[in-house]
Formats: structure tokens, sequence, C-alpha cells
């Protein structure tokens, strides 16, 4: 049965159409070729409708909520294996601090450029506030790509990084994280660097650190956990469980192979899985722990599938496969409208975004109409950043949690934010599975609450 369309009755008054729709066109006139950036803006502005109605309050908070604060673009420097100087470009994206400090992770991919990180760091400020937490949203990174690079030119180019880093960041102001290709090896070169320079120590200018350096317990399988526990109140609000589900995921890395562990520790067979060399296929289940080893060694799924006697491999998108529930944990736009197509006709009864972005606007809109529960990634995949602003109070307080109490703290966490955005999307929408926009709604009041309350800062 398909989902009910949004209250038509709902809509705000025209004049408070006439003023959003002028944001609109300011974000496009100055910033026209961003067009990541502009979709994820159009997509909460598309949603905030039916609060502004019953909060005229926000209107005039809505064009600084699409303006970041702050946008730094740095050359970084550094020196490879062979002598030879190279150069990249850094980015730090500090969208909106009225809830508290910047907090959002570093991206280092080829592709990065400065449309990618906008459109994260406006996607992070809404989830951090489905947090309920005290912080605010931001994003960065380069375009380097640490698959090319040596151990020693890896930290180079982290040091170099983390010197135009040191001086937009701090405990109090801006604390990244890791995000692809950054993991807690390469935050605490970063860290490192940043700890040299400002000459003292300061432990909470970081999240995602080594535990060593004060990292919190679970925060590598933060995001992944987090998934999985949106995932299970999704499916208990259709009086569904993950026992005896099939499950697909793509992606092999932290956020995949932990979201795995998590379905099939519920009792879940994972199906099915990916990486950027290929997807395989395996109906008895994935062997999560082999699949790590390979990809330790360097290898892909496909070398993993080698090694089993019931996996096969495709070029395919993973999300072909017949499944109960759809995980994509890679990157963005991975699924497009002929996939949640495919995943329709096969019966899937929930899509839920471990990566973000990962499902396009268009896709959405298939699921939407067939009835498929979405779970947005702003509100499925908070479970990382959730997990390290519970770093930065264990760092603040000097204290160390053990795992289960973090645990604990994270499925209380995920749950909110479930209801949260099954609330708003009842109230706002008229709606309670329209999660995307009641994740919007939901997460736009806090912060435009906080906006307010601030003055014209």
């Amino acid at each position: 049965m398909a989902r009910a369309r949004r209250n038509d009755d709902r809509r705000p008054p025209a004049e408070v159409t006439a003023q959003v729709r002028e944001v609109w066109r300011d974000v496009l006139r100055r910033d026209p070729h961003q067009r990541l950036f502009h979709g994820d803006v159009r997509g909460v502005l598309t949603s905030i409708g039916p609060v502004l109605a019953e909060h005229p309050e926000y209107v005039d908070v809505v064009g600084r909520l699409c303006e970041p604060e702050r946008q730094i673009v740095f050359r970084v420097p550094w020196v490879d294996d062979a002598g030879r100087t190279r150069v990249n470009r850094g980015f730090r994206v500090q969208f909106n601090s009225a809830l508290g400090p910047y907090k959002g992770g570093l991206r280092f991919a080829p592709s990065l450029d400065l449309d990618t990180v906008k459109f994260l760091g406006f996607e992070q400020v809404f989830k951090n506030a489905l947090t309920g937490q005290d912080i605010g949203g931001g994003k960065g990174g380069a375009d380097v790509d640490p698959k090319t690079c040596s151990p020693g030119e890896l930290m180079r180019f982290c040091q170099a990084f983390g010197t135009e880093l040191a001086a937009h960041v701090g405990a109090a102001t801006d604390v990244p994280a890791g995000d692809m290709g950054v993991g807690p090896r390469e935050i605490g070169w970063i860290y490192g660097q940043y700890q040299r320079i400002i000459g003292f120590h300061e432990p909470g200018a970081f999240t995602g650190k080594p535990f060593v350096l004060g990292g919190s317990a679970l925060r590598p399988e933060a995001t992944g956990y987090g998934v999985v526990y949106f995932t299970q109140r999704m499916l208990a609000e259709q009086g569904r469980d993950l026992d005896g589900a099939r499950v697909v995921v793509s992606g092999s890395g932290n956020v995949a192979t932990y979201a795995m562990d998590r379905a099939i520790t519920a009792g879940a067979t994972v199906v099915g899985c990916s990486d950027s060399r290929g997807a395989i296929s395996e109906p008895d289940g994935v062997d999560v722990d082999a699949l790590r080893e390979v990809k330790a060694r360097g290898g892909s799924v496909a070398d993993y599938a080698e090694k089993r006697s019931g996996a096969t491999t495709s070029s395919a998108s993973p999300f072909t496969l017949e499944c109960d529930v759809a995980l994509p944990c890679a990157t963005q736009n991975e699924i497009g409208p002929a996939e949640a197509r495919t995943l329709v006709e096969n019966g899937c009864w929930v899509v839920v975004e471990g990566a973000n972005g990962p499902v396009t606007p268009a896709a959405r809109e298939v699921l939407r109409d067939a009835g498929v529960g979405f779970g947005p990634g702003k509100a499925a995949n908070a479970g990382g950043v959730a997990v390290s602003a519970l770093e930065m109070q264990q760092n603040a307080g000097r204290e160390r949690w053990r795992a289960e109490d973090v645990d604990e703290s994270l499925f209380r966490i995920m749950s909110d934010i479930h209801d949260r955005a099954r609330h708003a999307g009842e109230r706002y929408c008229g709606d309670p599975t329209d999660y995307e926009n009641g994740a919007n709604a939901a997460g736009f009041l806090r912060v435009a609450d906080a906006v307010h309350s601030l003055g014209v800062v």
C-alpha cells in the first residue's frame, strides 16, 4: 500500500512560500554549479513548509541555515616518497554552530570538492541536531587519494593538512572526526600535528582517535551499529524484525561490515555486499570475519568470493539481489530509480541509508510510491557522530566508558532519533512513516530554535 501524500491543508501561507522561494533563488545564484548541495537544500526546503506555517517566527532563519558560517579552502603541500613536492586542496566548511561546536568528519577522496563538502556539511547540521546533543554541523577533507599513498606519504600528508587545519579547530570551536578514507590512524596523525602546533594536550579537539589517545570504545562500530538500531525500530513499527530477514549491504568498510555484524547478531542473513570493484551474492550468508581478513590484505569482495563455494560475483549493483532489507553504506547516489524499482519488485521492506545520500531523489520517490520504508541518512547513520559527541564528553571529564555503556547510550540515541523523525512526520506531514520529511522537520525545528534565540548573528 502506498504511503499517504502530505496533507495539502498543511501548506504554508503564500507569503511564507515566497520567502522560502527567495532563499532558494539565492542559493542557486550564489553557487550555480553545486548540484549536490542544491539537491540537499531543496529536500529540506520542501520538507519545512508545514513547520513554518506553525512557526512563522522561523522564516527569517531559513536563509541563514542555507549559507555556511565559514568556508575554508586551503592548499596542502607535501613531499612524496620520490622527494617530489605535491599539492592538494583541503576544505573545512563550518556550517552552523548555533547548538555547539562545529562537528563533522574529514573525508579524503580524489573527487572531493567544495560542492560535496557543502552538501555533507548541510546534512550534518540536521543530523547532529537530531541526536539531541549540543553540537553544530561542519565537514571537511581533501582531494587526496589515500589508496595511492604509502604509509609514510599519508602521514606526511596528514601532518601538512593538520598544520593548516590547526588554526580553525579546537574543542570549543570545531571538532573534526574521521570519514571516508580517514580512520583512527589518520586522525591520530592530524591530531599529533595539531598538538605539536598548539603546544598542549587537548584530546577533545578531535574524535575518532585511537583508543590510546582518548578515543571512545565502539567509535569504529558506531555508525554501522546505529544504522541497524534505526532499522530495527522501523521494522518494529511494521510488525517485523531482523530475525530471519535477508539483508543486502553495499560497501565493505567500517560502516558496512559493522552493520553486517549487528544485523547477523539480530538473526538476519547478509546475502550480498559490494566494494568499488564489484558485488557478491552469498545466499547462505556472508562471513564478515573472513571478508575483513581479505580486505585487510588489500583484497576485494571478489577475492573473498573465490574462497567461498556458495558465493558468486557480479559487476551489477548488489541491490539487484532479492532481499528484505537494503542498507546502502558506500557512497552518495548509488541507488537510482532502476535499482529502486528492482528492490520494490523483489519485495524489499525497507531501505535504510548507512552512507550520506546513497539514494537519489528520484529513487526515493519510487520507494515512497510503492510503500517501501525509507530511513534517511541524516537520521539513520547518525550513530557515528553520536558516539563522537560521547567521546567529547569522555575527554572533557577525563573518563573512559565501558563498551557496554557506550552501546547502551547509542541504542537510546538512535531510538530517540527514530521517534523524533516519526513524530514530526506524523505532525507535519500527516504520515508517521515519512521519516525523510519528518527528520528534516525535527532537525530544522531544533536548529531554528537555537538560531532564533541567538538573534541576528
